[in-house]
């Protein structure tokens, strides 16, 4: 039989001292992480971690995944989420980034990069399923102030790092970051699972943090209804994205090797 392991990530703030002075409070993300383990263990999976704020540091989140990667066999499947500030910093390494920056996860001692994060992934094996759910930005654009009528929210907090503030941070830790990017550059294996992600927004919005959880947290929380949900993880995405403004739309993307039956199940399903 199948197993599941899941790691959920929420940070409602970082430390100032690795960030130029920012702090980066939020609210919701801790209920978001607390909601989605509770939709882990709901769903039968078995090796469950949570990391809140301080105890969300690159290592020990770099640790997890690797920890995942080394107990999980074909057809087993990791399920990780996060939900907190997303960053940039300028693109130093030799993949092509469109608008020359690499987004990241800020965590509360330092950001990892989308090219560290995929590396990361990349260990685990073939036939592994991973589904990832990303409450954050990867944007450098102002929120509107909009009425999110869909369900009677009004953001007033984006989870995006200021474009000043990434800018400040890279350049203080410049020898730091550009060193995970030449390094990560140069791995040129191949990923064997199949990666699955649903995120909060696209690459040029922002997503908007609440009271009690995310907006996109909240919508798909709405949109599972505690499990009566009744569709394949294509089906999830769209019925999210009917019920978020047009300024915050998810997206859907894949990596590593085709696995349709995988895209077919009902979500979460270990």
């Amino acid at each position: 039989m199948p197993i599941g392991a899941s790691l959920h990530i929420g940070l409602n703030a970082v430390d100032p001292k690795q960030y130029s002075g920012w702090d980066g409070q939020l609210t919701a993300c801790e209920f978001d992480a607390n909601d989605m383990q509770a939709v882990a263990k709901s769903q039968g999976f078995t090796k469950i971690t949570k990391r809140l704020t301080k105890k969300a540091t690159r290592n020990r989140v770099l640790a997890d995944i690797k920890a995942a990667a080394a107990k999980l066999k074909r057809n087993d499947i990791f399920f990780l989420t996060y939900s907190g500030h997303g960053g940039q910093v300028p693109n130093t390494g030799h993949d092509l980034e469109p608008d020359g920056f690499d987004e990241t996860w800020c965590l509360y001692d330092g950001e990892i990069i989308d090219d560290e994060l995929y590396t990361a992934l990349k260990q685990f094996v073939s036939g592994v399923r991973i589904f990832v759910l990303s409450d954050s930005c990867h944007s450098g654009t102002v929120l509107r102030a909009i009425q999110f009528s869909a369900l009677g929210m009004t953001p007033v907090r984006p989870r995006m790092m200021p474009r000043d503030v990434a800018l400040r941070v890279y350049m203080d830790h410049q020898k730091f970051y550009d060193k995970i990017q030449q390094h990560r550059s140069s791995s040129r294996t191949r990923m064997r699972g199949t990666a699955l992600l649903i995120s909060g927004c696209q690459d040029n919005q922002t997503s908007a943090d609440g009271d009690r959880n995310g907006l996109f947290t909240q919508t798909l929380l709405a949109v599972w209804k505690n499990g009566k949900f009744k569709g394949d993880y294509r089906g999830l995405h769209k019925s999210i994205v009917k019920l978020m403004p047009p300024t915050q739309t998810p997206n859907y993307f894949t990596m590593g090797p085709a696995n349709y039956s995988f895209e077919e199940q009902e979500p979460f399903t270990v």
